[in-house]
This record gives C-alpha cells, sequence and structure tokens, in this order.
C-alpha cells in the first residue's frame, strides 16, 4: 500500500512540476497600431471549444508572453456552458501581429502592475483610484467630475500635496449641460448619484460607470440625468472618458395638444390631430443647448504654453499633415480651440416627393456651395491660427509637468472646443461649445416628416469620447502619441475565417474573390455609404454614424435611423473583411443609434438600496415615473427627432458593439429597449406583424447576452405566439404585409434555435422556406422577393432537401454585379459614381414611380436584398458542390 502511494505521489509531483500543456493558437492583427496602446479584443469561440477565461495567454509574433486581462462576456447557454465571447485586454507591443493561445493547460502570467481603488457609495463617500504613476478621487458630494488628480512626478509611489497636477473647479460644475431659453442661461450644477465598477476590470483595466444628475435653479427646466465611464490603466498617467448627456427641454413652442400620436397610441380615447400646420410655434424654439461639457482646474506653475495641433489642407484629405500650434500665456489670458462646420441645410422630404410625382426639379442637386469647415485658435479673442479642421487636442505645460486633452471625432461630430482660461486655470472640453451658438431643436418647417407632425427630441442622448493625459512635460509629439490612443485609436481583430467560423452568426462566409459579382455587390454598397458619409459629410454631433436613405436626381433623401439593422451589416462586414475601416463606420452607427435614434427619457432612476435608512425608498418610490416610451426607435425621415413608430428599433448591432468593442452603453440601452417589450405597451399590436418578428430578433440577441431570464420567458412566448400564428397561415411565418420582414424572423428563430436546440422552430423554418419557395412574397416587389434567400437557405440547412438551395441561388442571380471601372476614391462627385453603380446593376427596375433596391441607394433596403442573404449564400456555395 505504502508503494502504491509513494508512486501516486511522485506522479502527482511530476505532473505539477510539469510545464503547461500547450494550447491551440489563433492569430491577431492590430490595424494602425501604436505601441502601448490600451486594446480590448473581442473575440467569439466555438462551442465546446473553450470553458474558462482563465486558459488565455497573449504571445507575440515572437513568441514572447505578454499580461492580458480576460472577461467572458456569454456563453452558449443554455444548452451548452462553453465561452461564446471572451474580452481580452492588453497594451500593445511594437509589432501589429500576436497569437492568442487557449486550451485547458494553458496557464496565462499575472500582470506586475495593477490599479487599486476603492469605491464606498454612502452619502459622503465616492471612488479613490491609483493607477500606479495617477491617483484620482471623484467625491459623491463633489462636482461631477475629477475632484483631485495627482501625478507621482518623483515616482516614489506616495501622492503629496505637491503632486496635485488637477482638481475640481468647484460649484458642481466639473461636469455641466447649461440650458437656454427666453429666460436666458440656466446653468446646470451635477450632483453623483452612483459609481459602479462595469463588467471587464480587473488589475490592468479597470471601468467606472458614474450615474449623475444636472439640476437647474428655474423650476421650468427639467433635470437631466448623465453618465461618466472612466477606463483606468496600470501604470498609465491617461485615463479615458465617455460622457454621455441627456436633452430633457421641450424643444419648441408648438401649442400642446392632449392624447397621443396614432402610430405610437397605447389606447385610442384621445389621439392628436396631425392637422397643426399651422401651428407656428413649431418652428419656434424653447429650451436649447447653450453649451455641455467638462472642466478640470489645472495645478501648473502661472505662465503655461498651449500647443494643439491643425491638419494643413482640405476637410477631405485623409493624408493631410499636421502642423504644431504653439501659444504662450500669461495669468490672464485665454486660448480657444475650436472647430465649426455647415448648418443643418433643409431638404425636400420622402413624402414631398412621392405627392409631387418625383418631378426631378424637387430632387435635382443645384450648384450648392461646398460644406464649410472652420478650425480656429483664438487667444483671448484674437484669432492665431485658422485651417479647416483640427485634430482635436490641447496640450497645456508649464516646462515641468502638463496636461492633454484630447475629444474624439472632433470634426466629425462638430461642434467641439477645448479652451484654456489662465485667469482661473480651467481647462474645458466642450461637447457644444457656447461660443458656436446654442442647438435648437424646433423644427426646419411643418411638413409631415415619417407621416407626422412631432417633436421627438426630449430624450435624445449623447456619447462624447474623452482622452485626459497627465505627463511629465513630454514633447507635444509625445503627447500626441498618447492623444491617438482614443483620437486615431487601433482596431484589433481575429482572421475573418475565425469570425464566420465561430458561427456565432451562423453559416456566413469570410470576403474571398471565389466570388466577386456577389462579393462586388456588398463590397460596392458599403464602399459607396463610405464615400458620401465622407463627402456630402454626414457629420455632426446628433448625425455622424448615421447616412441617407434615398438618392434621388443627385440628391441625398431621408436618415435611415438604423432600418434595417444597417449598424450590423457593417460589423458583419468587419468581421467578414478585418477591414478597421468597417469597424469605425459600425461603432458610429452604433453609437448614433443608440443614443439619438432612440427615447431615453422621462427614465426613473433604478433602485439599488445602497443608503441605509428605509425612508431612501419611499423617496425613490415618489420620483416621477418612466415614459411608456422609454426604449422605443426613432423613425426614418428627414430630421431624426420628427417622428416615432411601434415597431423601429434594432439592438442586433448594438449588441455586437458590445461583443466586439466592449462598449458598456450599448448593452445598457439594448436592456432598455428589452424591458419596454416586457411592458408591451401596446398590447396586442406588440405581438403581431413586424413588432413580433422584430422583437424577437432583439429578444433573442438581448437574452443571448445577458442570460437574464425575465428577457427568455418574454422571448419564449413570442416565438410560441409566431409559431401558432404560422399554423393560420398555411406555413407562412409572417403576414404577407410584411414580405421584406424575412430577416427578422430568419435571424431571429434560426438563432434562438441554435441556443435552445427547440425542434419545432427547426420544423416551423423548414415549412416557412417551404412556404416562400412556392408562394414567394412580392408585395414590396424586391424587397420581399429577395429577402427570402436566407429563409431558403435555412431551409437547405435544416433539411438537406437541395432544392431550397436552388431555388435561393435562382433568385440571387439579380445581385449579381460587374466591375466598377474605377476605385471609389477616384471618383469627383457622387453623381458620376453613381450612375456607373447603375450602369453594372442586374436589379430590375420598380413597377412603381422609384426603384429604392438600386445599386446607387443607401443601406436600408440593402438590409433585406443584399446584406442579410450573400454572406449566407456564399457559405454554400463554398461548401456544396453547384450544378
Amino acid at each position: 500500500m505504502r508503494i502504491i502511494i509513494t508512486v501516486l505521489l511522485a506522479c502527482f509531483l511530476l505532473k505539477s512540476c510539469a510545464k503547461p500543456e500547450p494550447g491551440k493558437q489563433l492569430s491577431i492583427t492590430i490595424e494602425n497600431n501604436k505601441k502601448g496602446a490600451p486594446i480590448t479584443l473581442g473575440i467569439p469561440f466555438p462551442k465546446g471549444e473553450l470553458y474558462s477565461a482563465d486558459n488565455l495567454r497573449l504571445l507575440t509574433a515572437e513568441g514572447m508572453e505578454i499580461p492580458c486581462q480576460t472577461t467572458e462576456v456569454t456563453n452558449w447557454g443554455p444548452i451548452d456552458e462553453s465561452i461564446k465571447w471572451v474580452w481580452v485586454f492588453f497594451f500593445s507591443e511594437e509589432g501589429s501581429d500576436y497569437v492568442l493561445e487557449y486550451g485547458d493547460g494553458v496557464v496565462p502570467m499575472l500582470p506586475k502592475e495593477k490599479i487599486i481603488s476603492t469605491n464606498n457609495m454612502r452619502p459622503q463617500g465616492g471612488i479613490d483610484v491609483n493607477t500606479g504613476p495617477l491617483s484620482f478621487s471623484i467625491h459623491k458630494r463633489g462636482n461631477g467630475f475629477l475632484d483631485e488628480v495627482y501625478l507621482d512626478s518623483d515616482q516614489d509611489g506616495k501622492f503629496t500635496e505637491n503632486e496635485l497636477i488637477g482638481s475640481s473647479k468647484g460649484e458642481n460644475r466639473g461636469s455641466f449641460f447649461d440650458i437656454l431659453d427666453d429666460a436666458g442661461i440656466d446653468a446646470s450644477k451635477a450632483v453623483i448619484n452612483e459609481v459602479f465598477r462595469e463588467k471587464g476590470s480587473g488589475p490592468m483595466h479597470s471601468i467606472f460607470r458614474v450615474e449623475g444628475t444636472y439640476t437647474y435653479n428655474r423650476a421650468d427646466n427639467n433635470i437631466s440625468p448623465f453618465s461618466i465611464w472612466l477606463h483606468t490603466y496600470a501604470g498609465k498617467s491617461y485615463i479615458k472618458v465617455l460622457h454621455t448627456m441627456t436633452y430633457t427641454g421641450i424643444p419648441d413652442k408648438h401649442k400642446l395638444q392632449e392624447g397621443q400620436h396614432a402610430n405610437i397610441a397605447t389606447q385610442n380615447k384621445k389621439i392628436l390631430s396631425e392637422q397643426t400646420a399651422d401651428d407656428p410655434g413649431w418652428t419656434q424654439p424653447n429650451d436649447q443647448i447653450a453649451g455641455v461639457g467638462l472642466q478640470l482646474k489645472y495645478h501648473l506653475d502661472a505662465n503655461v504654453s498651449v500647443s494643439m495641433p491643425m491638419y494643413d489642407g482640405d476637410w477631405k484629405d485623409g493624408n493631410a499633415k499636421t502642423v504644431i500650434e504653439k501659444v504662450a500665456m500669461n495669468g490672464s489670458d485665454a486660448v480657444q480651440l475650436l472647430q465649426k462646420g455647415p448648418e443643418a441645410q433643409e431638404s425636400p422630404s420622402m413624402r414631398s416627393l412621392y405627392l409631387s410625382g418625383f418631378k426631378k426639379e424637387d430632387g435635382q442637386k443645384g450648384n450648392e456651395p461646398q460644406p464649410n469647415f472652420e478650425a480656429t485658435v483664438t487667444k483671448t479673442g484674437a484669432n492665431v491660427a485658422q485651417t479647416q479642421k483640427a485634430k482635436g487636442w490641447i496640450n497645456v505645460s508649464d516646462g515641468k509637468r502638463g496636461i492633454g486633452v484630447g475629444i474624439k471625432n472632433f470634426l466629425k461630430e462638430y461642434p467641439k472646443g477645448i479652451e484654456l482660461d489662465a485667469s482661473t486655470s480651467t481647462l474645458t472640453g466642450s461637447i457644444w461649445p457656447k461660443e458656436n451658438g446654442p442647438k435648437s431643436f424646433a423644427r426646419a418647417n411643418t411638413e409631415s416628416d415619417g407621416e407626422m407632425l412631432g417633436n421627438f427630441a426630449q430624450g435624445i442622448t449623447k456619447t462624447t469620447e474623452f482622452i485626459y493625459y497627465f505627463h511629465e512635460n513630454d514633447s507635444p509629439e509625445e503627447v500626441g502619441e498618447k492623444m491617438d490612443y482614443v483620437l486615431d485609436s487601433p482596431v484589433a481583430h481575429a482572421s475573418p475565417e475565425w469570425y464566420t467560423g465561430s458561427k456565432v452568426y451562423g453559416n456566413m462566409a469570410p470576403f474571398s474573390e471565389k466570388h466577386p459579382e456577389f462579393e462586388n455587390a456588398l463590397q460596392y454598397k458599403y464602399q459607396w455609404w463610405a464615400y458620401n458619409q465622407e463627402n456630402e459629410p454626414w457629420y455632426g454631433i446628433f448625425n455622424y454614424g448615421d447616412g441617407k436613405t434615398y438618392f434621388f436626381n443627385g440628391r441625398w433623401v431621408m436618415w435611415t435611423n438604423n432600418e434595417p439593422t444597417t449598424d450590423f451589416m457593417l460589423w458583419t462586414n468587419f468581421m467578414r473583411t478585418g477591414d478597421p475601416k468597417f469597424f469605425n463606420l459600425a461603432q458610429a452607427m452604433s453609437r448614433h443609434t443608440m443614443d439619438v435614434d432612440n427615447i431615453h427619457w422621462p427614465r426613473k432612476r433604478t433602485y439599488y438600496g445602497e443608503i441605509n435608512d428605509a425612508i431612501d425608498f419611499w423617496n425613490y418610490e415618489d420620483e416621477p415615473e418612466s415614459t411608456p416610451y422609454l426604449g422605443i426607435g426613432r423613425r426614418h425621415a428627414n430630421e431624426h427627432w420628427n417622428a416615432l413608430l411601434s415597431a423601429h428599433v434594432w439592438i442586433q448591432g448594438w449588441i455586437a458593439d458590445y461583443y466586439l468593442a466592449a462598449d458598456h452603453r450599448a448593452l445598457e440601452v439594448a436592456k432598455m429597449t428589452g424591458d419596454t417589450y416586457i411592458n408591451r405597451i401596446w398590447g396586442d399590436h406588440d405581438l403581431r406583424g413586424r413588432r413580433l418578428y422584430l422583437s424577437v430578433l432583439n429578444l433573442v440577441e438581448l437574452y443571448d447576452a445577458t442570460k437574464l431570464n425575465k428577457y427568455k420567458d418574454e422571448l419564449d412566448e413570442r416565438v410560441n405566439t409566431m409559431l401558432e400564428l404560422q399554423e393560420r397561415q398555411g406555413g407562412n411565418l409572417l403576414l404577407d404585409r410584411y414580405g421584406y420582414s424575412q430577416t427578422y424572423v430568419a435571424q431571429g428563430l434560426y438563432k434562438y434555435q441554435q441556443i435552445t436546440g427547440d425542434e419545432k422552430v427547426k420544423k416551423a423554418l423548414i415549412n416557412h422556406a417551404r412556404w416562400v419557395r412556392d408562394v414567394p412574397p412580392l408585395n414590396h416587389e424586391m424587397e420581399s422577393y429577395l429577402a427570402t434567400i436566407y429563409p431558403l437557405l435555412i431551409g437547405y440547412e435544416y433539411s438537406g432537401e437541395k432544392v431550397y438551395l436552388n431555388e435561393a441561388l435562382a433568385r440571387a442571380e439579380v445581385l449579381k454585379i460587374g466591375e466598377l471601372p474605377q476605385k471609389p476614391e477616384d471618383y469627383k462627385n457622387a453623381v458620376a459614381y453613381s450612375d456607373d453603380l447603375v450602369k453594372i446593376s442586374n436589379l430590375p427596375e420598380s413597377k412603381g414611380r422609384f426603384t429604392n433596391w438600386q445599386t446607387n441607394q443607401g443601406l436600408r433596403v440593402f438590409g433585406w436584398t443584399h446584406a442579410y442573404n450573400i454572406p449566407y449564400l456564399l457559405y454554400w456555395l463554398d461548401e456544396e458542390p453547384i450544378d
């Protein structure tokens, strides 16, 4: 017996001393890499491939391990507990190529530098964060942003009073959102309510979410909630800040009616009249944005110098060189960097074009002047420098220490500003600079837009990304390197084959040149979208990320507002190609749609119970309730806030943004929409037609990301309703009215079956494929007909009957496209580009007045006809021998 025990003990010791078994490997590439940049990489894993985020480590291309921080985001539950998505955080090295090693035997190294923090949300509490070289505090009874910031200048690991480099300006103005109305400017005061550590926080990278409220002096101005996400990094003296503001004002002076619009009515007793175009108040602004931003008091010597990069060249020139402007200051000077852009231009609505019979002169673009962009540097009001665009950061230094502040998308999300006031030692980053003039949300006219005469600007939000860098007198070039970690951030990704091979989004093919006639149909459209976003330009604080829908006689008409999951199309193309351009386009679209194209207020706070006194809850109960419309989307229209609809919100792309970019706000807004589904504010209307189909697609993505039973229960009931209705509809999962909604039904039910294994759903999808094969929908012509390609492919996958694949291929013939005669960047204008796109198209013309699915149109109808069909069709073209 002793011999057996001795042998077993020896075996155990040998095993414990042995090196870990090498794991499987996948290649990682960082596009636009910058050494030292903080990188968060969202990576999917196939079912059954990985069971613990602890079994991951990161290697350079040379095989040297570097520290990383890993987080399990979601798994393949409920039928499998293996990991589905994981976040990997690390600081990049010199090279752009890395290896992620994974498997049961993989044991990663631990980081040497760690963030130390405390979070105490009692009434007099707050957070204290120590990254090593940097320490900062935010007080619950503080001023709404950073209250004290220390830089460890002598590198002794301690923070003393003489190392204070920044603090709050005081007066609850660390963060501000000022309102202008007829009574003048009402300056806000910021109150911190709660601070939370977000998912993905760890020793190398910790994320704090600050929830607060802006209060006002005048009773007629509503309080306004705000959020600030602080990203902190071990061993680093910079932080990334994302600030979300909410407009809660009364946008115009139209006479308020009692009741609801018919498009979004939760009852039928009091319905608003849409015949109020004679009310002049619609076009008269009421509460306007006077200024929004973040403020920090700097603690440097009296005489400081300021430097900032300005682009030398045209605003459209992506290769323009930068020139560093330097300004010396004394104790009373003020220096400001201000980026302006063109004023909003009124354009005809789609409805007016339709009613006029699409006369060419109604949509014809004339000889309008080129958009005017202007970036200026002023010193105490005097002009110092002027170009068309600024890079978007300022550095202030006293020759010993300095602070750099940058704002992402400085041009694209104009107006923006950064100001340094030496008389008060204040550094202000402006989301909306007061020097630009107030922002009005009043309507441009009283024409019905999106089939409504309304104004739903109240509840719009906007998230702006900053970087703050506290340093030991770095040169402007060194400061610029840190600024680019956010302003021109690197994009990390796996190979396209890894994303598609994971099957997280079904059987999708990576980009290849095997089938150029189909691949061109995708890539040319996305290139066309990017071209117009940059050249129109579709820029501005509440516009950037979105694009127009219809190109009519040389003019773009109607904002898309994400229909149908436009941002997810772009995320899909990023995964299929690995091209960082599509990552940036997708994230911009996701952030626009989750912020601007959604109703966020009035919203009652979530009760957390962090106050010991019981009266805290009863005080919370007395707060006003949320609007029933919380979480519903805005309809495509001439202006983002003119129209709502009971089925016009898509969260699939937001969830992809959460997975791929660790965007925490994306999941937060998605849950807000999911909770609205649970409330069922529209009764059975909410459970029929397009509302039902879209809700299943949204809820299955939300449940998959959260694994919360409340979403699963709602999802199960809606799926059962859909299957029950299919029996009444002869096998068709959709009402004929909504033939274009094939993609919502097919994607939603396919994913539901994938994660639950429900055989009833598989059978329902086969029956539906049989129906659309035999009775193809034509209710929206090609929109509905071509949308059946993906359901047919699912029918083939589940049944093995090749008749479905053959029919999908036959219908896809018209999607094939030739080659453009030149590259997109070589076109001098959109009209010539558009003409060439139409020439190489094989799409049929509409029997009506306007072919809205043509190759030169936007991404809206493209989702139903191309984007959610071709990637899956290419998979089967590669997998199966085709006759």
